[in-house]
């Protein structure tokens, strides 16, 4: 544990010098100023005043903004070193090979959710400051929900920088899938739909499948619990899942996800730098 913590805090150091981490704080930090400035809180949208709003707008930005910032940055971790030829001379200290690699992922988890959370920690104390009701219930599964969805692609990017050996190589693939799931999956399976006339539960099922559109559902279903939103395909989720089935979905699919992902990544980093 000693050896996981001391890695942990050395990609922790190396990312806060790092020129992503600090466009990564202004971004979040200036998307919270944004929403201020524009008074988002002092509107009234759907019956949602006060804190609430900003929350659903913060979160709708974060769903587009979170995994690509996850994903460059994380698949620099192993790729990165490689590279950069100082591989070898890191796993020569007398750091275990597990204790070397979820250091970085925990390292990492801290670095990405930590500015995401302040930012919204931020909101929650200005409210009070100005006195009004913080939602205290809407923030907690917020949170609860961003941690899910950012440790979902840190797994993903910890998979591809195993597999890559270059990072041109791990950031193009990085790019390709968070693409691929924000844009193409959705457009694929509402063609599949029309042409094919396939039943609606196996398609609802498949586009689940995707952690971003299990978020984006999972937030929309927090504020909106009919999911008005979606149309016809509420009747699926709901009929599915049931309300409380779907948020335990939203809530341990992604992390179920990443965990796989991060796992596979280890046996393939650490199988290809033993034998």
């Amino acid at each position: 544990m000693k050896h996981l913590w001391l890695t942990a805090l050395l990609d922790i150091s190396e990312s806060l010098r790092a020129r992503w981490f600090l466009l990564y704080s202004t971004v979040f930090g200036g998307i919270i100023v944004l929403l201020f400035i524009f008074g988002l809180t002092e509107s009234r949208i759907m019956g949602f005043t006060g804190l609430s709003r900003l929350l659903v707008t913060y979160i709708q930005l974060c769903m587009a903004i979170v995994p690509v910032f996850v994903l460059i940055s994380t698949v620099r971790s192993v790729a990165g070193d490689k590279e950069a030829g100082v591989f070898e001379y890191l796993l020569s200290l007398p750091v275990s090979l597990p204790a070397w690699y979820w250091g970085k992922v925990l390292g990492r988890f801290i670095v990405i959710f930590l500015p995401v959370f302040l930012a919204m920690a931020a909101g929650a104390v200005w409210a009070l400051w100005r006195g009004v009701a913080v939602p205290w219930d809407l923030f907690g599964f917020y949170t609860g929900l961003l941690l899910a969805l950012v440790w979902c692609f840190l797994g993903i990017g910890m998979l591809i920088s195993s597999l890559a050996h270059s990072v041109d190589v791990a950031q193009g693939a990085a790019f390709f899938i968070w693409l691929f799931l924000l844009l193409f999956m959705d457009l694929i399976l509402l063609g599949l739909m029309v042409q094919e006339q396939f039943a609606p539960e196996p398609l609802v099922l498949i586009a689940l499948a995707n952690p971003i559109q299990t978020f984006r559902t999972g937030a929309m279903l927090l504020f909106d619990p009919q999911l008005v939103l979606l149309g016809p395909t509420a009747y699926v989720i709901l009929d599915l899942f049931g309300q409380m089935g779907y948020l335990i979905w939203s809530f341990s699919y992604p992390l179920v996800l990443g965990t796989v992902c991060a796992t596979t990544g280890y046996l393939i980093f650490r199988r290809g730098d033993l034998l």
